[in-house]
C-alpha cells in the first residue's frame, strides 16, 4: 500500500511545530490532520474513519497525552509516535507504557521522524506476526512458531523456554519500543525492578545467539534505561 492511502493525525498544539509536521508530510505525499489539543485530538478519532497514524505532543493545553495514548488503546491498535519536549526517561517509558509505539525528543529531525514513520507503516501494512502465523522472516532470522523453532542463515539455534519467549515477543511487536516493564510482565508474569538485571542477561545471551556481531546488533536494538525494539533488517530507524 502506498504512502498516499495513509492518512495521519498530527496533534500538536505549537503552531510552528505544527505546520512544520504537516508540511514535511505533503511534500512527502502523506494525507494528514491536524489538532491543536487533545479534546480536538479525540474529536478527530472518534468521528473519522481513514486516521491510520497518529503523531502526538504529550504537553497539549486540555490534557496530557498519556491520557490520549490510553484511550487511543481502549479501541485500537493503530501506531503512536510521540513528539515531544518531554526528554526524562520516567516520560518516554509513561508514554511506551501506555501504548506508544515510539518517542522522539524535541527538537527533532525531520528525516529521522520520516524513518520512524515509514518504520511504523510498514509494521502497519505487513501486520504484526502472531503465533498462528507459519513463519517469521526477517533478514536470515527465521521462527517457524508450529515447530517452536528458530534459525539463522539456515542453521537451527537452540534457545531456552524463556529466549524464545523474548524472541517471539519483540518479533511480534517488531519496530516497535517494548519497555522493561511490558517485557517482564508479558514473559515473567511480573514487573520488579529487581528483575531487570535478569532481563539484561537473557537478552544479552539471545543476542549471542541470533546476531551476527553481538556487539553491532542488527535484530534487537537497545533503549538505554527503557528497553528493547525488534529492528527489521535493512530499517535505519
Amino acid at each position: 500500500m502506498g504512502e498516499c492511502a495513509r492518512t495521519i493525525l498530527v496533534v500538536e498544539d505549537d503552531a510552528a511545530i505544527r505546520n512544520l509536521v504537516a508540511t514535511t508530510l505533503d511534500v512527502h505525499g502523506y494525507r494528514h490532520r491536524v489538532a491543536p489539543n487533545g479534546n480536538r485530538a479525540l474529536l478527530e478519532l472518534t468521528s473519522a474513519t481513514d486516521i491510520d497514524l497518529v503523531i502526538l505532543d504529550l504537553g497539549l493545553p486540555d490534557m496530557d497525552g498519556v491520557d490520549i495514548i490510553r484511550s487511543i488503546r481502549g479501541w485500537s491498535h493503530m501506531p503512536i509516535i510521540v513528539l515531544s519536549a518531554r526528554n526524562e526517561d520516567a516520560d518516554k517509558v509513561e508514554a511506551l507504557d501506555a501504548g506508544a509505539d515510539d518517542y522522539l525528543v524535541k527538537p527533532f529531525s525531520v528525516e529521522e521522524l520520516l524513518a520512524r514513520l515509514r518504520v511504523a507503516l510498514r509494521r502497519l501494512d505487513a501486520g504484526i506476526a502472531t503465533e498462528e502465523e507459519a513463519v517469521y522472516e526477517n533478514g536470515d532470522l527465521l521462527i517457524d512458531y508450529r515447530a517452536a523453532s528458530v534459525s539463522c542463515g539456515g542453521v537451527e539455534i537452540h534457545l531456552t523456554p524463556i529466549e524464545y519467549k523474548l524472541l517471539c515477543l519483540l518479533a511480534r511487536n517488531t519496530g516497535k519500543v517494548l519497555t522493561h516493564t511490558y517485557i517482564l510482565k508479558e514473559v515473567w508474569g511480573t514487573a520488579l525492578a529487581s528483575d531487570i538485571p535478569s532481563l539484561r542477561v537473557f537478552m544479552a545471551t539471545l543476542r549471542k545467539k541470533i546476531e551476527p556481531d553481538p556487539s553491532h546488533p542488527v535484530y534487537i536494538q537497545t533503549h538505554v534505561g527503557i528497553g528493547y525494539r525488534m529492528m527489521r533488517v535493512g530499517d535505519s530507524a
